[in-house]
């Protein structure tokens, strides 16, 4: 009798199991679509409930890019929709949606993307006040307003659009100006316009960055807006045309002869730079210490976001440890940026220590005014005495100067190279490049070369070493023969540096 009563008993539990398995595979089911997939629900994804029919938030378009109306479903929450942040923000679009159709920017026909939007509500806003073919970009996509996307890649072809809307700081933030600049150029029909939000550019460097990622454009707009959110309380609003329809051109370096011209806006910067030491130091490997307190850095006194690469370029560098790991790498403002660094230098003593170093390109030559075979001496003040690890390149000559002049020091033949042709293949307009030269005396050379060829705009920032008839350590009273310039003569080169807009730091 307890067999009988057994069997019923384990085809129920048996029932039972199956039926809780599956429960639980169609739960998994529903899981992966709504959470990880972010599809909506229909009969074939075994979904039994989907959002309200009723519900239709934006209005649908019927163009190419046309994105359907909220209803029957969508990886966006229904409660997001009605939240105050949604309606607020898309009340906000809204109105600088109708300001700009009014300024004839955006018409009710304009193809329209909004680049790196996180909820859509400007894709919402353009729907709702007539602007049919509109759609959003994202990197993860919230269906049915945005798409799978990103500003560094716009899923979309050649001159597809005649508006793009890039707001909430999204450009700012970034990782690839350069390449979101040129996605936006790439994607936007010639006369088409490009608008961006950003809630505070801080300064004329920044925002004259920002334009000069845009080769084919032109401000038609800079206007000031309320913000929406506690978290951006300002917003300007910047509206560029595109006026040409090849992409971007080459950096122009002015006249034919290549010299270019500092904007104004680097100008600023020099002016409110620490001022130059007038009177030449008795003691300058002192002065140097305490003038390192005093230095104005660029970083300190702009914003750097807006740039494709950063560079750190040392001409003279000696020893890694001379400037690059001891000063550069530790105590210069990177504003959280990775730098890239170009250590030039001739003398193969140090040569062997950069190939173990991470992120250097070693250039294994003398920087020079062109192309040539050089000489360079390791000449010492008396009483100097410098070990192998630390010494450092003397004058360098070209080989046809010579004649029978005689050397006090040690000579040896090195490469020389043109280094303003060399900068103006290796870096752009749009890189942040700061500089140490430190070049025993050739700096009277390359720096008016700087100038001729237009390389000199090229340099953000420069930290120059001016060598002169200084002082001995070893003999008070005594100046060094080792260079034929003066003090004032440096305090020349620094003046005529800054005059040109150059932001220039003494260094010694």
């Amino acid at each position: 009798m307890e067999q009988s009563v057994g069997k019923p008993s384990s085809l129920r539990n048996f029932l039972v199991r199956f039926l809780l398995f599956g429960v639980l595979i169609i739960g998994v089911r529903f899981a992966y679509i709504i959470a990880v997939a972010g599809e909506s629900c229909n009969i074939g994804d075994f979904c039994f409930f989907s959002l309200p029919q009723t519900l239709s938030l934006v209005i649908a378009g019927t163009g190419p890019l046309a994105v359907e109306s909220v209803s029957g479903g969508g990886s966006l929450q229904p409660e997001l929709y009605t939240s105050k942040d949604w309606i607020k923000g898309v009340r906000f679009y809204s109105s600088a949606f109708q300001d700009l159709i009014a300024g004839g920017y955006l018409s009710l026909q304009s193809k329209s993307l909004c680049v790196e939007t996180p909820t859509g509500r400007d894709v919402s806003a353009l729907r709702e006040i007539g602007v049919k073919d509109a759609v959003g970009i994202a990197r993860k996509g919230v269906k049915p307003l945005v798409k799978f996307g990103r500003g560094e890649r716009i899923p979309f072809g050649n001159r597809t659009f005649d508006f793009v809307f890039s707001g909430e700081d999204s450009f700012l933030q970034s990782a690839k100006p350069a390449d979101f600049a040129a996605e936006i150029d790439r994607t936007l029909k010639p006369g088409g316009f490009a608008v961006f939000h950003f809630s505070n550019p801080k300064d004329t460097y920044s925002f004259n960055s920002f334009l000069d990622l845009f080769h084919c454009f032109r401000v038609v707009k800079l206007h000031g807006l309320e913000g929406f959110d506690s978290s951006i309380p300002y917003i300007r609003e910047i509206v560029l045309k595109k006026e040409c329809g090849d992409g971007a051109g080459k950096f122009d370096f002015g006249d034919s002869n290549g010299k270019c011209y500092v904007p104004g806006y680097k100008h600023d910067l020099v002016k409110i730079a620490e001022p130059l030491i007038s009177e030449e130091p008795l003691k300058p490997w002192i002065t140097l210490k305490r003038n390192v307190k005093n230095i104005k850095y660029l970083p300190s006194m702009a914003d750097i976001s807006f740039k494709n690469r950063y560079l750190y370029v040392d001409v003279g560098a000696r020893s890694y440890g001379s400037s690059i790991g001891s000063w550069f790498r530790k105590q210069y403002p990177k504003q959280n940026k990775t730098f890239h660094v170009y250590a030039i230098e001739a003398d193969k003593t140090f040569h062997q220590e950069y190939a173990l170093k991470k992120g250097i390109t070693l250039v294994p030559y003398a920087a020079w005014v062109k192309n040539e075979t050089l000489t360079f001496e390791i000449h010492r003040d008396p009483g100097e005495h410098v070990d192998v690890k630390g010494r450092g390149m003397g004058r360098i000559r070209p080989v046809q100067s010579l004649g029978k002049e005689e050397f006090e020091g040690e000579v040896e033949k090195i490469q020389g190279f043109d280094f303003a042709e060399w900068l103006k293949k290796t870096v752009t307009k749009n890189d942040f490049v700061v500089m140490k030269m430190d070049v025993e005396g050739t700096e009277f050379d390359l720096i008016p070369r700087l100038f001729k060829t237009g390389a000199i705009c090229l340099i953000d920032e420069i930290f120059l070493e001016c060598h002169y008839n200084r002082w001995q350590r070893c003999c008070p009273g005594q100046r060094s023969a080792k260079y034929e310039k003066t003090y004032a003569q440096c305090l020349q080169l620094f003046n005529s540096l800054r005059q040109s807009g150059v932001l220039v730091h003494q260094w010694w």
